[in-house]
């Protein structure tokens, strides 16, 4: 294990990288998918496959890679946000993580606290001093790192199934 936390990095991702970043999007994918078949289509579509190149592409959007041994084993997806004032709320602005991947394989090795070091940094270099995300209920695991890399609860969403 040592000797994958020396030679995991974390950068931004390159464009021809993205088809690695697809197939953990589609690991992720598929854990919802399971877990909640009424919120989350089965398979990964070429429509999912594709969404990351725009996403890509666009402005103030990033996606982040923890490499190891020439791998992709990690990933997140994280959009700058700028609300403007409103009569309910001041200016706000934060960076967003819209999707966040970890391989089972490179589980409990670093990779995901790294890309949280890295995505602060990218937050801290412009300036924001919040970062933002959603999880699911279901997804425990995630809630734990979350929750172990310092994320609070500020607001919950709720469901009543009839």
């Amino acid at each position: 294990m040592n000797d994958v936390k020396a030679e995991l990095t974390v950068r931004l991702a390159e464009r021809n990288e993205l088809e690695q970043v697809n197939v953990l999007r589609g690991q992720v994918n598929r854990l919802h998918s399971d877990a909640r078949p009424d919120m989350f289509k089965a398979g990964f579509c070429d429509e999912l496959k594709e969404y990351v190149y725009a996403f890509f592409d666009a402005e103030g959007r990033y996606v982040v890679v923890a490499e190891c041994g020439g791998s992709i084993c990690g990933f997140a997806m994280v959009e700058r946000i700028v609300k403007p004032e409103s009569p309910y709320r001041p200016r706000i602005e934060f960076m967003h993580i819209q999707e966040f991947g970890v391989d089972p394989a490179y589980r409990r090795m670093g990779a995901a606290t790294r890309l949280i070091g890295f995505i602060k940094g990218m937050a801290r270099a412009a300036a924001i001093d919040r970062i933002e995300l959603d999880v699911w209920e279901f997804n425990k695991g995630a809630i734990e790192f979350y929750n172990a890399v310092g994320f609070d609860v500020c607001r919950e969403y709720m469901e009543l199934k009839l």
